[in-house]
């Protein structure tokens, strides 16, 4: 992963993404050691107090936890609650989004459904 530097989203949230990502991959399972913040410092050159505040988000949503002396961990439901928190908050705002654009361009509800399932099945190789 490649951060951006430039972008409006704080270095610290793309970390904190980053490693929501590698969990809901299974790239890091429950109850698995993950990066210390001067890893991730050295991995994303920056500077460790800005990786430690996105792993202590993650700490503060129970994705993670702390070994005193060890590091950090995945936490045994980090994947739930990704999964949770990624419905409620990214895919409802998307979903706000795509309604609020429908209603503009006089697409309906069903029109837009359909819109869905064609995507789904084209993605699914149908």
């Amino acid at each position: 992963m490649i951060l951006n530097m430039d972008g409006a989203k704080p270095i610290y949230l793309q970390i904190s993404e980053w490693l929501e990502r590698e969990i809901l991959n299974e790239n890091f399972k429950s109850d698995q050691k993950i990066y210390s913040q001067y890893q991730l410092a050295e991995m994303f050159t920056i500077n460790p107090a800005t990786a430690a505040k996105g792993l202590t988000l993650l700490v503060e949503e129970n994705i993670l936890y702390k070994k005193r002396g060890l590091g950090m961990f995945v936490a045994s439901n980090a994947r739930e609650i990704i999964i949770n928190k990624r419905k409620s908050q990214t895919l409802k705002g998307l979903v706000i989004d795509i309604v609020m654009e429908a209603k503009r361009l006089d697409v309906s509800i069903e029109e837009l459904i359909q819109m869905i399932r064609d995507v789904n099945k084209r993605e699914a190789g149908e």
